[in-house]
């Protein structure tokens, strides 16, 4: 049986694996970011204790990190015991097995939950939804999505996906996003239709190799910029 969730859960990467994934340069670090859907990712507290301007937005945001992490403890056997069932849809190198997983991804996520709570202002941490983003045209340099579009190409449809590249592009000059599998470890159907659309109305669209890859055939990212 392949990998499959009945909706988008809340499974945070730590900031190591952005930089890999997103091909992310010290020029790219140095600009005003935008995380859509980072979930309990790391990225954002690692990259502000190193001076970054980071602002994550997330549905998951408008609860407390009392019931954010009520929600992972929940998820988390769920996943970790559809990865071990499908274990031969991963290469562990980098991380090498179920139990590396597990630390990995808990270390992430405990990391998100300290600053979450730190951030009492909400000030980088933003309840929003990908389609409706609350920040002003051209606020951002660079967008960011891990892990949401595409990936759950069986729950979003091609329409959500548009919206949600339309809505990125109008606060940030570029939106790079990754993986371009499924959950289930097959390239998404949604990839070439977004990629025509917005080429068709005068964007740049490209798929890049990037120097990250769990999933296997997984070590793609698709940029799109204005």
């Amino acid at each position: 049986m392949g990998f499959t969730l009945s909706s988008v859960v809340p499974w945070g990467r730590n900031y190591e694996e952005y930089l890999s994934m997103f091909a992310l340069s010290a020029t790219d670090l140095k600009k005003n970011i935008i995380g859509i859907g980072d979930g309990p990712a790391s990225f954002n507290s690692t990259l502000t204790k190193l001076g970054g301007n980071v602002i994550s937005v997330d549905p998951i945001y408008q609860f407390s990190g009392k019931q954010i992490k009520s929600r992972i403890d929940i998820t988390y056997a769920d996943v970790m015991e559809q990865m071990r069932a499908n274990k031969d849809k991963y290469i562990w190198k980098n991380i090498q097995s179920l139990e590396d997983l597990g630390n990995v991804r808990m270390n992430a996520m405990s990391d998100f939950l300290a600053d979450y709570e730190a951030d009492n202002k909400k000030e980088r941490y933003i309840f929003g939804d990908a389609i409706n983003l609350p920040f002003a045209n051209n606020s951002f340099e660079l967008a960011l999505v891990s892990h949401f579009l595409f990936l759950y190409s069986l729950h979003l449809d091609k329409d959500f996906h548009i919206q949600s590249i339309s809505e990125a592009l109008r606060v940030a000059n570029e939106i790079r996003i990754f993986p371009l599998l499924t959950l289930d470890s097959k390239k998404s159907p949604h990839v070439e239709d977004v990629m025509k659309h917005f080429i068709g109305i005068g964007c740049r669209a490209k798929i890049l190799d990037v120097d990250y890859e769990f999933q296997v055939g997984g070590n793609q990212m698709l940029v799109i910029s204005r």
